[in-house]
């Protein structure tokens, strides 16, 4: 999903806004802080172990050692609670949870508090009332969470205890939660979350959200112990075994075993039989982003002139419209001429946004690939190429103030918008497909997503893994999800989401025009300029001879490069994560233009390429229906 350029909402110092109305905003422009939803909490990143058999004083030393790999994720507060399994008892084991915070949700939420704050009294303007971890009402029980939970105010009716909460934090409902209800938790949540508890009575529960959308590893220490973590780096020196913490699953201390809870009919077939219904489409997906503006920091759009990025950011000027609020200044990136800085120029103009772009030459990129693989934990080609325009634009997006971003992912995936689609022989192949893409998009889109901007402490938020709208989309009959090309409907992939915004809004208003709404899928490594996968691809052809290519199965036998660039990717990603355990956390297998091993059937000529053991390429272009960018207008 190509979703590259930032569309900034910021507060406008002016005489009408209070200092304690724009204390935490940076200056733009554009005008005053588009928010239509005031309520704080924060992207972070966090560390737990269930069951240590070091002594208290020395995992809290290495728990705070650990912890520091992961800063970036959370610049705004640190936090550590240590919890030993059997109480009064001497050696016993002991469970422990870090934490570094992102400050966006939890300053004040009443406005009458921000008016009557002093200038200057920042512990009242931002009462950290999010710090974590967050504690049960008698304290037996602590969280540690990365994430945002859309649903806190409607899951609050459902607690017996009617204790005022002591925080204005959206996600202190999970430990509340989790007293009463117990591992049913996770399947309450509407949200994005990575997250793990533990009790005073030797109680551990870890989950993430169903599509993995927010970072989370697990791994096993040779004593014994379970740890968890935002990221892989935190658990390479004490883990003998690490993996993914897999999506819509939960661990529990009881079964010491990783449990399913978010299973959606639309996994099978089956289910998929919904009649087209193009309104609840657009109103579910208008629901999801406006879930999303749950913030009280400085915000943006990741742009990148492609239908997604485009229907997010129409989506949010609008809802800015109807606010009474200044439209936001756009952002982009990308090489100098390229696809993506022509196309959001021309919705930057639509939407009638400031819009500003940024460049990043080929050796730039190159120059960050490092960094990227380092941050990214992959070796995969394809989530390099896309992460690294990304990472670079994240960090100058930072720089501005800004700390959440709304993205793109997740529409490509089920929607079938690849262009491989177009070589889906039936529903039912396109369908499962689908699935499969969603299944694995933990491992590619919203592994970069997620580290390529929380690398510098911006969160990036994905109203297209909605679940409600995953519902919508996914339940709908595969069938409206082909590709007919010629026709007068379905003509281009993705067309059913085209079709839903190719109305006017309440107001009479376009979403988008329709040389923007209705433009081919462009891969976003493709989208900021051509030139960089084929500079990247050319660096890689001068660092690695053909001497070493030759002999790539004897140093890397599992998932052996099958070309210079993925072998350069592998030496880097190695020098970072050299245990085998690490190697193992990043998928293989053949695929064509990011399609799933399955999907590589649908093409005999894909088929006897992946036979023959050649590699196929990832970018769009591989694809026969592919239209070059310059001809799209």
């Amino acid at each position: 999903m190509r979703a590259i350029v930032a569309l900034l909402v910021v507060s406008l110092a002016s005489p009408s806004v209070s200092i304690s109305d724009r204390w935490a905003s940076p200056v733009l422009r554009s005008g005053i802080q588009c928010t239509p939803a005031m309520h704080l909490k924060g992207g972070c990143g966090f560390l737990g172990v269930y069951g240590s058999t070091l002594d208290h004083n020395t995992l809290r030393m290495k728990i705070l050692q650990l912890s520091r790999t992961i800063r970036h994720r959370g610049p705004d507060g640190s936090g550590i609670h240590m919890i030993p399994l059997e109480k009064d008892v001497p050696g016993s084991r002991i469970s422990a949870l870090g934490h570094e915070r992102l400050a966006i949700v939890g300053a004040m939420d009443d406005p009458q508090e921000r008016k009557e704050a002093r200038v200057g009294d920042h512990q009242r303007l931002h009462t950290l009332s999010g710090n974590q971890p967050l504690f049960s009402h008698d304290r037996s029980a602590a969280l540690a969470i990365n994430g945002e939970i859309y649903n806190h105010e409607k899951l609050k009716p459902l607690l017996k205890d009617k204790t005022d909460f002591r925080t204005k934090s959206d996600c202190e409902v999970v430990v509340h939660l989790y007293k009463e209800r117990g591992d049913e938790v996770a399947s309450l949540l509407d949200g994005d979350f990575a997250f793990a508890i533990a009790g005073d009575k030797g109680e551990f529960y870890a989950a993430r959200d169903p599509m993995g959308v927010d970072s989370m590893y697990m791994g096993w220490g040779a004593d014994g112990s379970v740890w968890f973590a935002s990221e892989m780096k935190c658990l390479v020196t004490e883990c003998k075994k690490i993996e993914q913490f897999p999506p819509g699953h939960y661990w529990s201390h009881k079964t010491k075993q990783l449990v399913r809870y978010y299973n959606p009919k639309w996994f099978g077939f089956e289910a998929a039989q919904q009649k087209l219904n193009l309104d609840l489409i657009r109103t579910t997906f208008v629901e999801a982003i406006s879930k999303r503006l749950m913030t009280d920091v400085p915000y943006g759009v990741l742009l990148s002139g492609g239908l997604d990025s485009s229907l997010v950011a129409s989506c949010v000027v609008k809802m800015c419209d109807l606010a009474g609020k200044p439209r936001p200044a756009t952002f982009s990136i990308g090489l100098k001429g390229s696809p993506d800085l022509f196309n959001a120029r021309k919705v930057a103009d639509m939407l009638g946004t400031e819009h500003h772009e940024f460049h990043f030459t080929v050796q730039e990129g190159i120059d960050a690939v490092q960094d990227v693989i380092y941050h990214l934990e992959t070796y995969d080609v394809t989530t390099i190429r896309a992460g690294t325009p990304m990472f670079i634009l994240a960090r100058k997006i930072k720089a501005m103030g800004v700390k959440m971003v709304l993205s793109g992912e997740g529409a490509d995936e089920e929607l079938g918008g690849y262009l491989y689609f177009h070589k889906a022989p039936n529903a039912q192949e396109f369908h499962e497909e689908c699935v499969r893409k969603l299944q694995g998009l933990y491992l590619y889109d919203c592994l970069r997503a997620n580290k390529a901007t929380m690398a510098w402490g911006l969160e990036a938020r994905v109203p297209f893994l909605d679940k409600d709208f995953l519902d919508v989309v996914m339940n709908l009959d595969a069938s409206f999800k082909m590709i007919k090309k010629g026709e007068k409907e379905q003509f281009i992939e993705k067309w059913v989401m085209r079709e839903a915004f190719n109305k006017p809004d309440s107001k009479g208003e376009i979403y988008l025009p329709k040389e923007v709404l209705f433009r081919q899928k462009e891969q976003f490594s493709d989208g900021v300029g051509y030139d960089w996968i084929d500079g990247l691809k050319a660096h890689a052809n001068r660092v690695v001879d053909d001497t070493m290519f030759a002999f790539r199965e004897h140093r890397f036998p599992y998932n052996t490069p099958g070309t210079k660039e993925a072998y350069f990717a592998r030496s880097i990603f190695e020098s970072f994560y050299p245990d085998e355990t690490c190697i193992k956390t990043v998928p293989g297998g053949p695929s064509v233009a990011c399609s799933t091993a399955k999907a590589v059937e649908w093409d005999e000529a894909w088929k006897q390429a992946a036979a023959a053991g050649s590699m196929l390429d990832q970018s769009g272009r591989a694809v026969d229906v592919h239209d070059s960018a310059a001809k799209c207008f």
